[in-house]
């Protein structure tokens, strides 16, 4: 057997976290530079890891209640 795990990626590209999230690239751009999300650059890649994408949405649901 050569079982494949499923790795859930660390960090995503701008496009991949705005669908994670469900808002456009502006949107995205402006909670990155409002300190929401976090970055990170490989090479010129900018990258979001997918923990502040968890905690943003867990921020913000805890806030709406």
């Amino acid at each position: 057997m050569s079982g494949h795990q499923h790795i859930e990626p660390i960090c995503v590209g701008i496009n991949d976290a705005a669908r994670m999230i469900g808002v456009g690239r502006t949107k995205l751009y402006e909670l990155i530079s409002a300190g929401e999300l976090e970055t990170v650059k490989i090479g010129n890649a900018t990258r979001v890891t997918t923990a502040s994408l968890h905690a943003l949405v867990m921020r913000l649901s805890v806030a709406s209640r």
